[in-house]
């Protein structure tokens, strides 16, 4: 699989990048698993030429960083062969500091999620939603001491409003001259308001853009039935609903005309989206790594792209 900078920096990453939230053995929901489960999805996308993986601190308890750190260990000969991603500020114990971003608590979470990874550094540290009870110079400032102290290489963001993501920016190259290098934001055909505002600012910017749920949860690869997740999954309900099954269904035509699964499809048209620089896709079985290193190599033409955006109804904005 191609390598590609991430934005303007000179860290490659690979096209696609391996979501690691389903793996653990903490969590609430049914659909997570286990490393017995995990290791052949996981084993699966490094053999395909996956070299970037994302977590977080909060994912399953811990246990998620854990198995992800014991992962990539195992399949990989050198810490430099990969690019590891985590995330800081969702709820990481009961105390009133196991959360946020302020800089006690960044700098007792970076230090809890390199233990539970199994390594010094992390490539990318980023935080996971924007902290209304933090000032934001004092983020920046402890995130620059992350990257300072060798912690880790670069800083990104995640869901926020396009206005708070450039106030972050212009404190950060006023005061720390260490900015984020890239947005993990919730971007899929049936979710696109991110085109109105953060995108074109990250493009401008030059930021990479590492989209989650490029799936829209499993909606846009469904081909029949349900599955642990959709069963169990109420955030979905609370994103989608049934005005976006035009969109669906439109995916699934260009999808049979191709002779493909809709998940590539799916893929395929936000590997070529304005931005882009690599989807962060989840994995519960080894098929959806294989649809998705396949969507690397599967170009929609501009009749295809029209065919499965024209349906598309805007929605409320979400962080």
């Amino acid at each position: 699989m191609d390598s590609v900078r991430l934005g303007e920096t000179g860290l490659r990453v690979s096209r696609i990048c391996l979501g690691m939230m389903s793996f653990g053995t903490g969590g609430a929901r049914e659909w997570h698993l286990g490393e017995e489960a995990a290791e052949p999805i996981v084993r699966r996308a490094v053999d395909a030429g996956v070299t970037f993986f994302d977590t977080a601190d909060a994912y399953s308890k811990g246990t998620g960083e854990e198995l992800t750190g014991r992962l990539l260990r195992k399949f990989f000969g050198r810490r430099e062969d990969y690019v590891l991603a985590t995330k800081v500020y969702y709820p990481t114990g009961p105390g009133p500091n196991d959360r946020g971003l302020s800089r006690k608590h960044i700098l007792d979470a970076i230090d809890a999620s390199l233990r539970r990874l199994g390594t010094e550094y992390v490539d990318l540290y980023q935080i996971h939603r924007w902290d209304d009870e933090t000032p934001i110079e004092e983020t920046m400032d402890a995130l620059a001491d992350v990257v300072r102290a060798g912690k880790a290489r670069y800083l990104g963001a995640s869901s926020m409003f396009a206005w708070q993501f450039a106030k972050a920016q212009q404190v950060a190259q006023q005061v720390t001259q260490i900015p984020f290098v890239s947005m993990q934001n919730h971007y899929n055909l049936v979710y696109r308001e991110e085109e109105r505002e953060m995108i074109p600012l990250c493009v401008d910017q030059g930021v990479g853009v590492i989209p989650y749920s490029p799936l829209a949860r499993g909606l846009l690869a469904r081909t029949g039935g349900g599955t642990a997740r959709s069963g169990s999954d109420p955030v979905a309900d609370d994103l989608y609903g049934e005005s976006d099954q035009a969109v669906v269904k439109a995916v699934h035509a260009v999808a049979a005309d191709r002779g493909v699964p809709p998940a590539q499809v799916a893929l395929a048209w936000l590997l070529g989206a304005r931005g882009v620089t690599a989807p962060v896709v989840g994995a519960t079985r080894a098929q959806h790594v294989e649809d998705a290193v396949a969507a690397v190599d599967l170009t929609l033409t501009a009749e295809e792209r029209a065919l499965v955006e024209a349906p598309y109804r805007p929605h409320p904005v979400t962080t």
